[in-house]
């Protein structure tokens, strides 16, 4: 049987998270960690996740928007709802990947890539409270885009209705990184005379793309043309 995470209230979980049989690393163990700021910094640095749910007895990973709390990661989930209907305690499995760079050794056996990774596993609670609801979707907006929750029309009624929001306890969960350049530096292959490094992988925003139904006279906000040309 899988080992479940403790029962620990969302905001006051461990500074080092609890291991289970789902995130014990068997591979690679000195990239790994159950650290809660190592878990907090991969999910503050990207806004996409991708959530693996079985649906109608079929495996599927389906990429969606997410927001995290303290405890709480809450993302975008019609499928996974879907799911929840059917089989109200089935576990999902939300991952979140940055990739920093390739790692190019003198033997393509040592090729690796730098990366930073998070698994969260969990019993998924579809979000029905109104306040909650709207409070998920705040925290989700304000992730992605910092300033747009205050700035655009907030989700009406029946738009709330529409809406599918999940919440993922982030008790069970597990990171890797790797950073560094190749492991072969000290063996047999350094002799070859071959180049070995790291490629490294930047992302940074491009300028702003106005809607072109977009009146004259609307300038973008501050909170918008602040990002322009900057690091991801």
């Amino acid at each position: 049987m899988t080992e479940q995470a403790p029962n620990v209230p969302p905001d006051v979980l461990p500074e080092v998270l609890p291991e289970t049989e789902r995130t014990r690393h068997r591979r690679l163990r000195e990239q790994g960690s159950h650290s809660r700021a190592d878990l907090d910094a991969v999910l503050q640095a990207g806004f996409l996740c991708h959530l693996g749910v079985v649906v109608d007895g079929t495996p599927m990973v389906v990429p969606t928007v997410y927001g995290a709390t303290a405890g709480t990661l809450y993302f975008h989930g019609s499928v996974a709802s879907r799911s929840l209907v059917a089989s109200p305690q089935a576990p999902v499995c939300v991952t979140v990947t940055h990739v920093d760079g390739l790692v190019l050794a003198r033997s393509v056996f040592e090729h690796g890539v730098n990366y930073r990774s998070a698994m969260v596993y969990g019993v998924p609670r579809l979000v029905t409270d109104p306040e909650e609801k709207l409070t998920g979707l705040r925290r989700l907006t304000e992730h992605v885009t910092p300033g747009q929750w205050d700035y655009a029309r907030r989700p009406s009624r029946k738009e709330l209705a529409a809406t599918s929001l999940l919440a993922l306890d982030l008790a069970e969960a597990s990171v890797k990184i790797r950073t560094g350049p190749p492991d072969d530096g000290d063996g047999p292959d350094a002799e070859l005379g071959l180049w070995a490094g790291v490629l490294p992988l930047r992302q940074h925003w491009g300028a702003l793309e106005p809607d072109p139904a977009l009146a004259d006279g609307i300038d973008a906000p501050s909170h918008l043309t602040d990002r322009e040309h900057r690091p991801f």
